[in-house]
């Protein structure tokens, strides 16, 4: 089976890339520090900074296969090249929530980027998926566990 694509916008390429660097070689370090200064101290059976540090690496470790595991399946949204006609990943969108006639502003992103308190949500989200494909001007109804939603495109925009 094929691992899922991971779509990413440029920006959110570089941030993956920076943690993974910044994880590989200054936390890596830091923690082998501790962990050398806490064997220094002797017996490990009762030494808490040497399990909190054996944790922390384990932690850091994680995180870098996980974000290996991100990069090497990751499928770059060019954001210069989309369509504007119709939404898509790398976009933002101005919608009206017509219930409370409240304008809303969301850029659309791969799941892996979502971050709804940064106005990002992913394409796969209820509000993502209904607005993928839909033009300016559109009204769409979207399901979710706290109700039924209705929305109107108002604008659709290059993300930068």
């Amino acid at each position: 089976m094929e691992a899922k694509k991971n779509i990413l916008t440029y920006e959110g390429l570089k941030k993956y890339e920076e943690e993974l660097q910044e994880l590989k070689v200054v936390k890596r370090r830091e923690v082998a520090e501790k962990i050398k200064e806490a064997r220094e101290q002797g017996d490990l059976s009762e030494n808490a900074e040497y399990d909190a540090a054996k944790d922390e690496q384990r932690d850091i470790e994680a995180r870098i296969e996980e974000l290996e595991k991100i990069l090497k399946n990751a499928e770059v949204v060019d954001e210069d090249e989309v369509d504007l006609e119709r939404i898509n990943i790398g976009c933002m969108v101005k919608i009206l929530d017509i219930e409370f006639n409240e304008e809303l502003e969301y850029k659309i992103v791969g799941s892996t980027e979502a971050n709804s308190l940064k106005g990002k949500i992913s394409n796969e989200s209820p509000v993502g998926k209904a607005l993928i494909g839909k033009k300016q001007g559109d009204v769409i109804t979207v399901e979710t566990p706290a109700g039924s939603f209705k929305y109107q495109v108002l604008e659709i925009q290059r993300s930068h």
